[in-house]
């Protein structure tokens, strides 16, 4: 029975690859209506609401240490990565984001390494970081048009790629899984909902509350609050508790290929000879930095 049902968790890993690939997509069409962190905070709050139907239990107060590792995790993992990636889609192409944002498991092993008792990337890491950071260079170089608002997007999405990798070591190390992943993400969402009041006295966006309601809007903000964000949550933990770390990274790194065909189709973006060569190159700089985790198992 189990061989009967392994189908299945591999069909929720490319479920999210194929949701995850087209959030680009999805926030590229909101941002002719919205500003970035409109659409942050719409998403956000829509993933909430889902999160707390899917599992209406409140997570108790866990101490203010406990709660700050909360705060700093919805600051990183919420609102300065998504407010990252949503600014740099304004500014730059949709599959250069996606592919850049791609490489935040590098990052993830850098400041794991650097606070954490987790071993130092070996040579085969650093060998692939570099070739992913030459990826995304001949990215900048060889794509249809360079100039500072691109390279400057481009940049921007690097650093929401570094941004998720200092999320990633809060997650596991300091906010642990003592409860439900959906209650810890839950409360993750809130204090991201939280941090991103600041953002509107900062850059007081124009906010136009009755777009919401254009059907090319509502479906897309269901598309990313419910599908892409609650759902999707959902659906990888049970895909990587069933693979494993290993074999539900390959299914990752197959999200730029998604966002880079549809961009093409939906968006009209060109996919440049550069743009395929700095992609492949950043993904298999991606593998080879994993083939230390390889060899351990």
């Amino acid at each position: 029975m189990q061989n009967k049902n392994n189908w299945f968790p591999h069909a929720m890993a490319l479920y999210n690859v194929l949701v995850w690939g087209t959030t680009f997509i999805s926030t590229k069409v909101l941002l002719d209506s919205f500003s970035p962190l409109e659409i942050l905070i719409y998403r956000f709050l829509v993933g909430y609401i889902a999160l707390w139907c899917l599992k209406p239990q409140w997570l108790k107060w866990q101490g203010l240490k406990k709660e700050v590792w909360y705060l700093i995790a919805g600051l990183s993992g919420v609102t300065i990565y998504f407010l990252g990636e949503n600014i740099s889609l304004t500014m730059t192409y949709t599959g250069n984001v996606s592919i850049i944002v791609s490489t935040a498991p590098l990052f993830t092993a850098i400041f794991a390494s650097l606070f954490t008792k987790t071993e130092r990337p070996t040579k085969y890491f650093w060998g692939g970081f570099i070739l992913a950071i030459m990826g995304i260079v001949i990215i900048n170089i060889g794509g249809t048009q360079i100039d500072k608002a691109h390279l400057t997007g481009d940049l921007l999405a690097l650093g929401a790629a570094a941004v998720w990798g200092i999320y990633s070591v809060v997650l596991k190390e300091y906010v642990g899984e003592q409860q439900s992943v959906i209650v810890r993400t839950r409360r993750i969402f809130l204090y991201g909902l939280l941090t991103m009041m600041p953002c509107i006295l900062l850059m007081k966006p124009d906010f136009h509350p009755e777009r919401i309601w254009q059907p090319l809007n509502v479906g897309n903000l269901l598309f990313l609050g419910i599908l892409a964000t609650a759902a999707a949550y959902a659906t990888w933990n049970y895909a990587v508790a069933r693979l494993g770390v290993m074999k539900s990274s390959v299914y990752i790194y197959l999200i730029p290929v998604v966002t880079i065909i549809c961009s093409a189709v939906i968006l009209n973006e060109k996919i440049t000879p550069g743009k395929i060569i700095g992609c492949v190159l950043t993904m298999f700089g991606l593998i080879l930095s994993e083939k230390k985790t390889k060899q351990a198992i």
